[in-house]
């Protein structure tokens, strides 16, 4: 399973930018994707997840202010980022839940991430 994302660049402060994430390859069934990210010098954290279901969850700091969404069709995420911060700034990550059934029937649960797309946030 490979994980492209797009969508970062250079935003001001109370902008906007939406983030975009598609899987591809050989898929049997996402069971969730999300994005996380990593500033300088910081650990890498979740910003938020979305299940095949549509439940999501979301970071403190973003809450109200980012969405997360899906495609399932398409096993394409989203992240619309609003009211931008300077502190949002950071490598941002997609991830992918992934499941499949080995030789013995046994299910095989991965997780596979994206290159990361960097948003920058300043005036």
């Amino acid at each position: 399973v490979q994980l492209q994302a797009s969508g970062g660049g250079l935003a001001q402060p109370g902008g906007s930018r939406r983030l975009s994430c598609a899987a591809s390859g050989k898929i049997f069934r996402i069971t969730g994707m999300s994005w996380y990210r990593q500033a300088p010098g910081n650990q890498r954290d979740l910003v938020a997840s979305i299940t095949s279901g549509g439940s999501t969850n979301y970071a403190d700091s973003v809450k109200g202010r980012f969405t997360i969404s899906g495609d399932n069709a398409k096993n394409t995420v989203y992240l619309q980022m609003n009211s931008l911060k300077p502190e949002d700034t950071a490598v941002y990550y997609c991830r992918a839940d992934h499941i499949y059934y080995n030789y013995e029937d046994a299910p095989v649960v991965e997780a596979h991430w994206g290159q990361g797309t960097l948003v920058t946030v300043s005036s």
